[in-house]
């Protein structure tokens, strides 16, 4: 059963789940889908042609799904897509996508953005990352599973974060974070590799000897970036966590933080 506060505004175009809660005073503009179970507080706004999956929570002065201030958009039909089960913290802001991209934000599932978080547009989170107080990622940012960004850290436009990697506080990145690295600094710097992080997640010791092994010879024992890539690659066959770590690094588009 929905529970919608009389005091809501939604818009008749809306579509909204069996479950739905929706609190006083937030807006859902037309066009909207809000997903089975989600709950979303008081004073949020959701606008556009934003999808948003089941089971979310949505805390008080979000804002979700607003055009970009980007001045190269011109108010294009453009989307946003959440997934399932995140927890959006108190005065969030995610935009939608522009059509000089895909014209899609997109944020996946069993993501925690604490408060404040900023996520520009064009950007695409993937699963189980979390977002701390004030981290703000500009446009066209890719960020990969089991990411963690802290607090007020910046990542500039077109930056990919590697899955599994971890930026510190007030971190400011303008270059690709490869999978598993520490990032800490303004300017980032790369620190070492997230180990506790693996540990939590369950990788074994020979997995993450071997990462740290990759990280080595990616930033200690100086090699050049192809040749490094080549003993990765060895490195990878024999242990497959690496391949993740050296398909970040293949893949940067920026040039790796280094």
């Amino acid at each position: 059963m929905s529970l919608i506060d009389p005091r809501a505004i939604i818009d008749p175009s809306a579509v909204l789940g069996e479950g739905v809660h929706v609190g006083p005073w937030t807006l859902i503009g037309p066009d909207t889908i809000i997903g089975a179970g989600t709950v979303i507080h008081s004073h949020v706004v959701i606008r556009g042609l934003t999808t948003v999956g089941e089971n979310n929570r949505i805390f008080q002065f979000s804002t979700i799904g607003e055009d970009t201030p980007d001045l190269k958009y011109k108010g294009e039909p453009t989307r946003l897509v959440i997934g399932d089960n995140n927890t959006i913290r108190e005065g969030v802001t995610i935009h939608r996508g522009t059509v000089q991209d895909e014209g899609l934000t997109s944020i996946g599932s069993n993501n925690l953005l604490m408060a404040y978080v900023h996520i520009g547009h064009d950007c695409v989170v993937g699963d189980n990352c979390i977002l701390v107080n004030n981290a703000s990622l500009a446009g066209h940012v890719h960020v990969g599973d089991w990411a963690i960004i802290s607090g007020y850290a910046l990542i500039h436009q077109f930056v990919s974060i590697g899955a599994h990697s971890f930026t510190g506080a007030a971190a400011y990145l303008t270059q690709d974070l490869p999978a598993y690295v520490m990032a800490a600094g303004s300017p980032a710097e790369a620190k070492t590799i997230n180990v506790e992080g693996l540990k939590r997640r369950g990788f074994d010791r020979a997995a993450i000897a071997a990462i740290k092994q990759a990280f080595k010879i990616l930033y200690r024992q100086g090699y050049g970036l192809q040749e490094a890539i080549g003993l990765l690659d060895t490195l990878a066959r024999e242990q497959p966590a690496v391949k993740l770590l050296v398909d970040s690094v293949r893949a940067s588009s920026r040039g790796i933080l280094r």
